[in-house]
């Protein structure tokens, strides 16, 4: 239930703090007096997008903030599944500012958008003349059929199996294209893997490969590399190399040792590098002597090595690691095949017995359907005489069809006809739009009788009627009201009278600056307001009485 609504700086609310009360509240105000705005501030707490131009006043932000008790709705795991403190009285608040930041809270939690309609959808229900076009919609009317029927849990168990179904079926259809396009290329796989299977590329390194190679062909070069440094770099050269003459330069250092701080620390410096010289000198040596050129070899790595660049060119591949990962893919799309087989055999299994899981629902839902639609059709004529259309049929069309869908074998079409000796035909070509309001007004006093709805509001769901249909309208307006918490705009004085509590909606002019206000009514006041609705502006006595009798 709706108990409290904070508006601050919205259009032309300044600002304002509403209490409701449960069952049946009416809202009143001439055209153009602001009743769309609280309307506009109600769709905020709905988590509809924010349009920044209700900004009143743009130096401040615009908050709308509604107090909901929840305790009888069963929405703890709700509030538990998305990480949101439960309270009973359940604050939920939205900020707008003209930067162009909206922001959302539940009981002072950040949330999404997407979180709050969620939430939302569970509390409040706004019925406007666009949900009536709902009434035109076979989903819609199916949907009202299971509600109203009692099928609503079947049809929900139905829906869960239905959209698994579908889903194994597209998997089912995925593995199958895989397959086929597996079998179309198995032979050309099976001889690339041979093909790469040849290069043994776990086993070989085709960076050693080319540089052992590159080695080889450049050999006379390296043993000339060689030669200098042992030429120049060891005792076996000329004694005027530079081995030699570095050692003499040691020789004197030596000599000198312990003369001078600065010329010990150049010598230790020196010897270090005449050390790693030498050792240079020496290694050169041992790789001259190790050095050897096998013109077989350098014919069986030119060999590797021209196999496997033309495989990194053939599969596109930028190195061996890449052509790696290339050899297990088409290794595994090999072993795929089977494993494809077997996974297609296996989910067919699965289809095979989820469908006839799905019949046997299927059958029971649209046997349920049938059974319950003739009670549900009886109940909307005897409503729909009350709001008078008195000669009114309404069908609940029903079709066995031999294909499963999302509603099970069941095709359905609501038919209408309002006048005696007119065949029924499909709602949305047979009915008016005030006579559309009204079977949707009948619509949700079943449902409204039948389990707890959030609050619902109605935005002038009289329109197009008056006189005694409005009266009618009053009183079913009235009796939801004792099932559940109801709004209703309206601006005619049969359904304002019939109204437990009153809202007001009203414009004030200060100087420049046009305010719209929103009045609890007293008794005393209400009577004065449903006279103004019949009357006008000029209240007569007759009109105060009338109202009073509207209201007895």
């Amino acid at each position: 239930m709706l108990s409290s609504l904070y508006i601050q700086n919205f259009a032309l609310i300044e600002k304002v703090t509403l209490d409701f009360s449960k069952g049946f509240t009416v809202i009143t105000g001439e055209t153009g007096s602001g009743k769309s705005i609280l309307l506009g501030a109600l769709y905020l707490i709905l988590g509809e997008r924010a349009d920044y131009s209700v900004i009143r006043n743009k130096e401040e932000k615009t908050v709308v903030e509604a107090v909901f008790k929840i305790q009888n709705f069963g929405l703890q795991t709700f509030f538990e599944q998305n990480e949101l403190d439960f309270n009973e009285e359940t604050i939920v608040r939205r900020e707008i500012s003209s930067q162009g930041k909206s922001r959302a809270f539940v009981n002072d939690t950040p949330v999404q958008l997407s979180l709050l309609k969620e939430l939302a959808k569970k509390l409040i229900h706004i019925h406007s003349q666009h949900h009536t076009i709902d009434l035109k919609s076979n989903d819609f009317q199916m949907e009202l059929l299971d509600i109203l029927g009692g099928t609503i849990d079947l049809k929900n168990e139905f829906n869960s199996l239905f959209s698994s179904y579908k889903k194994l079926q597209n998997t089912i259809q995925t593995k199958e294209e895989s397959l086929k396009f597996a079998l179309l290329n198995v032979d050309y796989t099976k001889f690339q893997v041979e093909e790469l299977d040849k290069l043994e590329l776990y086993s070989t390194n085709f960076l050693e490969v080319e540089t052992e190679l590159k080695a080889i062909e450049n050999s006379e070069d390296i043993k000339v590399g060689f030669a200098v440094l042992i030429d120049q770099l060891t005792d076996e050269g000329a004694t005027t190399n530079a081995f030699n003459l570095l050692g003499l330069v040691k020789s004197k250092l030596d000599k000198l040792s312990g003369l001078y701080p600065q010329l010990d620390e150049l010598a230790n410096r020196f010897r270090e590098s005449f050390l790693e010289i030498a050792d240079i000198g020496n290694e050169a040596l041992e790789s001259l002597d190790e050095l050897e050129v096998n013109p077989e070899q350098k014919e069986l790595l030119t060999l590797k090595l021209d196999l496997f660049n033309a495989s990194l060119r053939k599969h596109n591949a930028l190195n061996q690691e890449v052509l790696i990962g290339i050899y297990e893919e088409l290794s595994n799309s090999q072993l795929s095949v089977e494993e494809l087989e077997n996974d297609i055999n296996e989910l067919k299994n699965q289809l095979q017995k989820l469908e006839v899981e799905l019949i046997k629902k299927a059958e029971i839902l649209d046997e349920e359907r049938k059974d319950k639609s003739k009670r549900i059709q009886i109940q909307m004529v005897d409503l729909l005489r009350e709001l008078k259309l008195p000669h009114t049929q309404i069908v609940f069309e029903l079709n066995k069809t031999t294909k499963l869908s999302v509603n099970g074998f069941t095709e359905m079409r609501l038919l209408f006809s309002p006048n005696k000796g007119v065949l029924p035909l499909p709602i949305e070509k047979a009915a008016s739009g005030g006579e559309l309001s009204r079977v949707m007004l009948a619509f949700q006093y079943l449902i409204s009788a039948k389990k707890q709805l959030p609050t619902l509001i109605f935005d002038e769901i009289d329109t197009g009627v008056s006189g005694e249909v409005a009266q009618k309208i009053g009183n079913i307006l009235q009796k939801m009201g004792e099932y559940m918490q109801i709004f209703a705009i309206t601006h005619l004085p049969q359904v304002a009278g019939k109204g437990e509590n009153h809202l007001k909606v009203s414009k004030s002019h200060d100087s420049d600056v046009t305010t719209t206000e929103v009045l609890t009514l007293s008794k005393e006041d209400r009577i004065e307001e449903i006279a103004r609705l019949m009357s006008g502006d000029n209240i007569n006595q007759a009109a105060l009485e009338n109202a009073k009798a509207l209201m007895n």
